[in-house]
């Protein structure tokens, strides 16, 4: 009977560059960037690795439609590198090619690289998904946007739960605030500026109740994992590496639109990945277990409904942690300690990635400023698409 792969997967380095807008760089040179302080930290060489993933969503602004781009920049030895694409959740997606191929035994050292040079497309957000959703997708929802779908999400949510468009709205101001708090602490954030309440409240409106501080905005950006077997990883970091206890993914089956169950105040990808992820890892009870969230906060709303999906929150009762601090980095447990897609940026297909680089940093202690007390589990959430069509990774990781 298969058990998934707790334990059977180590990361022993990690890189990340600065995201934001990056002018004067290429997609390449950011691979290089951030592999080079990967390989640093994983203490090996270019030629120690075996297979490589490179996550990218926006391939026509970026690398192309290859991996070639990423086994040219990298010099890689003429190993097996494929490219990944799960719209946002490319990052994750490239990861799981990577450590299902070292627990499979299929190679012993591999490699997870997320990529992406979103500014380079001239547009404020995101280019446009037409493509990527498909022709048929696309007809049945003309005039989708990913703030419209998410400020729907918000509206029903306050309906739902009875909350004011006031009371509502100061709920996600405060994970905003919270988060660009996080954030300036952070050298590698693109946004290290701290909001109050005030500003996030009073900020132009993008997609109602959805002001300009509820949206997180695009950058350009890499991250890369290094990852091999524990008993490896024993023989070249001694203890200074950290385990994948959990990774899953979950995709829309089309049921959030085809019947009445769904009401829109949840993401049901994140609910069934997230399940899954815990009985993967042991994880019996997430608010008492769970050390810190590293979530998918394209917009405050997704953070808010997030809480509650993963089980650390009560249905409908998100607002009481939130008003409470739960989430904060002072908090039981924080959420977004490096900022989040809110202030570290967001580009597509090194987000997912990003996530995993501040749990290594936070359950390593090398996080600085923002370190966590002694944490234990560490959890990431990569969600791509919209409320009612998505697909989601979450992945749960440890010490030893």
């Amino acid at each position: 009977m298969a058990e998934g792969i707790r334990d059977k997967v180590a990361i022993i380095g990690m890189g990340c560059t600065k995201f934001g807008e990056q002018w004067d760089k290429s997609a390449e040179d950011l691979m290089v960037e951030s592999f080079s302080e990967a390989t640093k930290d994983a203490g090996i060489s270019t030629k120690d690795i075996e297979m490589a993933w490179m996550g990218v969503c926006f391939d026509e602004v970026n690398v192309g439609k290859s991996a070639i781009p990423c086994s040219l920049a990298l010099k890689l030895p003429f190993i097996p590198c494929t490219r990944v694409e799960n719209f946002c959740a490319s990052g994750t997606e490239s990861f799981r090619g990577a450590a299902y191929a070292v627990a499979s035994g299929a190679c012993d050292i591999a490699l997870a690289m997320g990529v992406e040079k979103l500014k380079d497309t001239g547009y404020g957000g995101l280019p446009d998904f037409g493509q990527a959703m498909g022709t048929r997708n696309r007809m049945l929802l003309p005039n989708i946007t990913a703030p419209g779908a998410f400020a729907m999400m918000a509206t029903r949510y306050f309906e739902k739960y009875g909350l004011t468009r006031d009371e509502g709205k100061e709920a996600l101001a405060k994970i905003s605030v919270k988060s660009h708090a996080n954030g300036a602490k952070n050298p590698k954030a693109h946004l290290r500026r701290e909001v109050s309440v005030e500003q996030v409240m009073r900020s132009p409106i993008i997609a109602e109740p959805l002001g300009l501080f509820d949206c997180c905005g695009v950058s350009d950006g890499s991250a890369c994992a290094i990852v091999t077997t524990p008993e490896i990883a024993k023989k070249l970091k001694g203890d200074d590496f950290i385990t994948v206890k959990a990774l899953q993914i979950a995709a829309t089956s089309g049921e959030e639109l085809l019947y009445t169950d769904w009401d829109g105040t949840y993401v049901k990808t994140t609910r069934e990945a997230s399940r899954r992820a815990y009985a993967e890892a042991g994880i019996k009870n997430p608010r008492e277990e769970i050390s810190m969230l590293e979530l998918h906060d394209c917009f405050s709303i997704t953070e808010m409904v997030t809480f509650e999906d993963l089980q650390i929150s009560p249905i409908g009762k998100a607002k009481e942690d939130i008003d409470a601090g739960f989430f904060n980095l002072d908090g039981k447990i924080p959420s977004q300690p490096d900022g989040g897609l809110k202030c570290f940026g967001h580009p597509i297909g090194a987000s997912g990635l990003r996530m995993i680089y501040e749990c290594y940093l936070q359950l390593l202690s090398r996080a600085g400023d923002r370190q966590i007390k002694d944490p234990k589990f560490a959890l990431t959430h990569n969600l791509g698409g919209f409320p009612a069509m998505s697909v989601c990774s979450v992945g749960i990781f440890g010490r030893k």
